[in-house]
C-alpha cells in the first residue's frame, strides 16, 4: 500500500517554522503572509480556508500583497481561498517568496499579478487522496480525482495560455518550475530580485512527500580546522500519535 502523502507532508513539517499574518503596510496596502500549508481544519496546524477568508474579508485596503511560501495541502480548502481572493475588491499581487507548490500553485492563479523570486518555485501535480473502502469506493474516488485534475488543468491553462495537453503532462510528471521558467511558462508575470532569500525560504520545508522536489543546496565545507565539540546525547524523539489525524483524513480528497 502506498504511503499517505498528504499525511506525510503534514507530519514531516509539524515542527517547521510556519507563519500566517496580516500586516498593514501603509499607503492603502495590506500584506498577507501565507507561509504555511493549507488545510481543511486547522486544529492540527496549518491555515484553513475559513481563517484565511475571514482575515481577507476584514481587509479594506485597495492593494493586497499576498506573500506565499507554502508546500500545498487540501484541494478544496485552497479552492475556497482562491474564490475569496477572486471575490475581493482589492488588487491582489501574489509574491512567491519561496514555494507555491501543489494547492498553493493554483491559489496564486487568482491574483491580479504574480511575482516570483529568482530562487522560488511553482509546482503542479495530479491530485492525491486518502481513502479506505471497497472496490466501488475506490473507483468512485478515482473518478472524482480525474474531475479535480480536469478543473486544475482548466485553471492553469486559462492563466498561463498553455495548452491543456501540456498542463496535464506537467501535472502527471509533478513538474517544478524555477523562477525564470515559471515566468516563461506563464505561471508568474515577472521575477523579483530576492532570489537568495527565497531559495533559503523554499529549502525550509521538508518536501520528501513529493517525488521530484529540488534538493536543498549543500552546505559549504569548512576548511578551517575546528576543535572537536562533545555534544550531549540527544533526547529520544517524541513521536506524536497520528491516529486521530489519520481518522480526520479518511475519505477526504487532498492535493
Amino acid at each position: 500500500m502506498r504511503r499517505n502523502k498528504i499525511l506525510q507532508l503534514l507530519s514531516d513539517n509539524r515542527s517547521a517554522e510556519r507563519f500566517f499574518n496580516v500586516v498593514d503596510s501603509g499607503d492603502d496596502e495590506v500584506t498577507v503572509y501565507l507561509y504555511d500549508y493549507i488545510v481543511a481544519d486547522d486544529y492540527w496546524g496549518g491555515i484553513s480556508a475559513l481563517t484565511f477568508a475571514r482575515e481577507l474579508a476584514g481587509i479594506t485596503a485597495s492593494v493586497i500583497r499576498l506573500r506565499v511560501d507554502s508546500p500545498g495541502g487540501d484541494v478544496f480548502a485552497a479552492r475556497a481561498m482562491e474564490a475569496a481572493i477572486r471575490g475581493h475588491s482589492a488588487k491582489v499581487i501574489a509574491h512567491v517568496d519561496g514555494l507555491a507548490a501543489s494547492a498553493a500553485s493554483f491559489l496564486i492563479m487568482a491574483a491580479d499579478e504574480i511575482e516570483i523570486s529568482e530562487g522560488g518555485f511553482v509546482m503542479i501535480h495530479k491530485a492525491w487522496t486518502a481513502l479506505w473502502g471497497n472496490a466501488d469506493d475506490l473507483r468512485a474516488e478515482a473518478d472524482l480525482l480525474d474531475k479535480i485534475d480536469g478543473t486544475l488543468v482548466a485553471t492553469y491553462a486559462k492563466r498561463t495560455n498553455q495548452s491543456d495537453t501540456d498542463i496535464a503532462a506537467w501535472m502527471k510528471a509533478e513538474t517544478w518550475f524555477g523562477g525564470a521558467e515559471a515566468v516563461e511558462k506563464g505561471f508568474a508575470d515577472r521575477l523579483a530580485s530576492s532570489g537568495a532569500k527565497a531559495q533559503a525560504r523554499a529549502s525550509a520545508w521538508n518536501l520528501r512527500a513529493y517525488s521530484n522536489a529540488p534538493k536543498p543546496a549543500a552546505k559549504p565545507v569548512q576548511n578551517t580546522p575546528q576543535e572537536p565539540v562533545i555534544e550531549p546525547a540527544p533526547a529520544a524523539p517524541v513521536v506524536p500519535d497520528l491516529s486521530a489525524m489519520q481518522r480526520r483524513l479518511d475519505l477526504a480528497t487532498r492535493l
